[in-house]
């Protein structure tokens, strides 16, 4: 079992080993007998760094824990001529150790302020390259809620109370009124000591008071499968976000001659707008279709009885070959519109008076059938795509002489 140097120390940035073996092949990597490396484990993901052993630097990517609890160094690079009990020198990346460090420890204390102001437990953690999360056991979070647990948290982070690493039995752990133990039962367990505020089983690196942490910030609330995820980012990270916020803000805020707390009004009040131009537009084609089938139908002559309105528009949508097919079938005199849009998406549509002697689904596959379309309709109305530069002029003439004959 490999000894793990970051159990008693999360700043340890630097430390001395031997190699206990050498595993070659597609992954090729080594195991120690000791390491200050943190492996993937408890929702934290691994440290990365290097390893320097005679004339070799070897970088580390990945660092994981095998089912005989040794700790798997993943490389980049070539192993030939190391050998077991090769000393190394191992050097953690402390830029990405502190941020870790910062994100577990403030998780423990976000868990702790939600469990404590509303009993709401933590069911999961999960730590990722640009936010972190907790599943809470909650059916749902008001926004009181969520600002009471962040004030409460950062509070705590403000006070710099003193984190202790502790070792004890499980049965002294429940003895103390540890928040939560781990599933698997263990001789020994870690317990991170957050003074007068958390005591919580956990095998990850944390900060030495809780100054360290930084601010915590909350992003996002959702409803999951299991309760109620908050993601939330801590230290240097809330740092870069909230800037990151902040600029995209201010060029909102330009970009609407607005102050950056009127964004969010502005905001409401373009989609507003727009909704009123979308439905005004809509309105508008529908009155133009209305008035185009209008003037087709007064202008055609009728044909067995009925009107037959062959019309392809260019510059024109198929959803508006639609429209104006669906006003000349309901215009209240028997009529036929065999209509096309040469606009990308090409098609056609066919519409006729309800309960007319045509059948506009088997006229429209039949049509397809020659210009390789797919589409298809009831017995009153079809619509259906054919290929960018079908001849769709023609393949209106050849359904116009169909209906005729």
């Amino acid at each position: 079992m490999t000894e793990r140097l970051y159990y008693a120390d999360s700043f340890l940035a630097e430390f001395d080993a031997a190699i206990v073996t050498v595993l070659e092949g597609s992954r090729p990597a080594l195991i120690l007998d000791r390491t200050a490396f943190y492996p993937t484990s408890g929702g934290q993901v691994s440290d990365t760094g290097r390893l320097h052993t005679g004339e070799k630097s070897l970088r580390i990517i990945e660092v994981a824990e095998d089912d005989r609890q040794q700790i798997v160094h993943y490389l980049e690079g070539d192993l030939a001529g190391l050998r077991q009990g090769a000393p190394v020198h191992g050097i953690i990346d402390m830029l990405r150790r502190r941020d870790h460090v910062q994100q577990h420890s403030g998780q423990h204390v976000l868990s702790a302020a939600f469990l404590r102001l509303f009993e709401m437990p933590t069911l999961s953690f999960h730590m990722g390259a640009e936010t972190c999360t907790i599943d809470l056991d909650a059916k749902a979070i008001s926004a009181e809620q969520r600002k009471a647990a962040e004030d409460l948290a950062n509070q705590v982070v403000m006070e710099d109370r003193q984190v202790e690493i502790k070792f004890v039995t499980p049965q002294k752990a429940r003895a103390m009124g540890v928040r939560k133990l781990p599933p698997q039962e263990k001789l020994q367990l870690r317990l991170i000591d957050i003074a007068d505020f958390d005591l919580t089983a956990c095998g990850g690196t944390h900060v030495l008071r809780t100054g360290q942490i930084g601010p915590i910030l909350l992003r996002k609330i959702e409803k999951v499968k299991q309760g109620i995820r908050v993601e939330f980012v801590c230290g240097q990270r809330a740092i870069r976000v909230l800037h990151r916020d902040y600029v995209a803000l201010s060029e909102a805020a330009e970009a609407f001659s607005a102050q950056l707390w009127d964004v969010p009004t502005q905001i409401r009040k373009t989609f507003d707008d727009a909704n009123l131009l979308r439905k005004q537009r809509e309105e508008a084609l529908e009155h133009l279709a209305e008035a185009m089938a209008m003037a087709d139908l007064h202008s055609q002559l009728d044909t067995q009885g009925r009107k037959v309105v062959v019309r392809s528009f260019d510059d024109r949508d198929i959803n508006f070959a639609k429209l104006f097919a669906q006003r000349v079938a309901r215009a209240g005199v028997p009529a036929v519109a065999l209509v096309a849009s040469t606009m990308d998406p090409p098609g056609l549509v066919f519409a006729q008076s309800p309960g007319g002697p045509a059948d506009m689904g088997a006229l429209l596959k039949q049509m397809l059938a020659t210009v390789g379309g797919r589409g298809g309709g009831s017995h009153d109305f079809a619509q259906g795509g054919v290929p960018p530069g079908s001849a769709v002029e023609q393949v209106l003439k050849q359904a116009a002489d169909t209906i005729g004959s």
